[in-house]
């Protein structure tokens, strides 16, 4: 249980410079430790925050010690990149990482064969492919496609996993599988095709999760459910936003659509599912009980608000506003943790439910 603390600890670390040094870029005039976290914001979020964050939570559901190889090589990049001794070092560590995931992904497939491991696996693939470019010399833009089928994809996989209570037909196993195909062959494809790819693909995910999740039944519930519904959905709601960004400009680079397309998938989308998870995942992971308020609406309205200026923002050429968006977005993700600690301490023990 230490080393997953320890490790965690890491990944927070990564977040919070990752967030700092984002909040910068944007135009916020604030200290920072060295210029050079300015360029790795993108790898501390991805790689080094969910990389690790993802990698833990296989690394215990598989219950064997070479699982956590890819966590921790994860959060050593990102300490490396924060220290700013070796980038190079920090992608080694990435791509090693990468590796020993999709390694503990083909363990879990080699015990059970289902539509969703395999999704996870192609999912880890994904992030190989793109730590490798990486590691190639290939520039942070060229390799956001991959990030992105490594995320989108993972967690498609997992809410797929959540969602065997229902009995899906026939057609919704073969579309999820075309769906994962589709993401597979993102990273492998060339850049003029590749974001159409990964509009397609973020619009599809999105539209059968909306369809086939188990968040659209509880929705109608109560407490924690609903409350995971919610920000299941809104998310969902953020992946189409992107994919149709994606589809309608052909040209991202260079312009203020490819801050919109990377923020509403990696802080819209990504973001919702992990305030969605948190409660469920963290006792599971660190023994650590959440206890599920009302006042986690609070947090998950913030987020969102902050992304619709943001995205606004970008379509009306607004720098002003946008960096505000950013602000209100990240404040979000810290007044999270606020309320989750707060509510921890403020209910009596016997009142204590994780919301399962």
């Amino acid at each position: 249980m230490q080393q997953r603390y320890l490790l965690m600890f890491g990944a927070a670390i990564s977040l919070v410079a990752g967030i700092w040094a984002g909040l910068i870029r944007i135009g916020w005039w604030w200290k920072i430790p060295s210029p050079a976290l300015l360029a790795v914001h993108g790898p501390l979020m991805v790689c080094a925050f969910l990389g690790t964050l993802i990698g833990l939570e296989r690394a215990v559901a598989l219950g064997t010690r070479w699982g956590y190889i890819a966590p921790a090589l994860a959060a050593v990049g990102g300490i490396i990149l924060l220290v700013g001794t070796s980038e190079l070092a920090a992608r080694i560590c990435f791509a090693i990482a990468s590796t020993a995931f999709v390694c503990v992904t083909a363990a879990f497939l080699r015990k059970q064969r289902a539509d969703f491991l395999i999704a996870q696996v192609l999912a880890g693939i994904a992030w190989l492919i793109g730590n490798v470019q990486r590691l190639s010399g290939s520039s942070i833009a060229d390799v956001v496609p991959a990030w992105m089928a490594f995320l989108v994809l993972t967690i498609a996989a997992e809410r797929l996993e959540l969602s065997r209570v229902v009995q899906h037909s026939r057609w919704a196993h073969r579309s999820f599988a075309l769906i994962a195909a589709c993401w597979a062959a993102v990273p492998l494809l060339p850049r003029q095709l590749e974001w159409h790819a990964t509009g397609v693909a973020t619009i599809s995910t999105a539209v059968w999760m909306a369809r086939y999740d188990i968040a659209r039944w509880t929705i109608r519930s109560y407490g924690l459910a609903r409350f995971a519904a919610t920000a299941l959905l809104v998310g969902y709601g953020w992946l189409i936003v992107s994919g149709i960004l994606l589809l309608w400009q052909s040209s991202l680079i260079a312009t203020t659509f490819y801050d919109a397309v990377l923020h509403a998938v990696f802080v819209g989308f990504v973001f919702s599912m992990i305030f969605a998870h948190a409660p469920i995942v963290l006792p599971a992971v660190l023994g650590i009980l959440v206890v599920y308020r009302a006042n986690f609406y609070v947090p998950l309205a913030l987020l969102h608000a902050g992304m619709l200026m943001r995205l606004t923002s970008d379509v009306l050429l607004h720098p002003h506003m946008r960096r505000w968006g950013a602000l209100l977005s990240s404040a979000a993700i810290a007044l999270y943790v606020v309320v989750a600690i707060a509510n921890r301490f403020a209910t009596p023990s016997s009142q204590h439910t994780s919301g399962r």
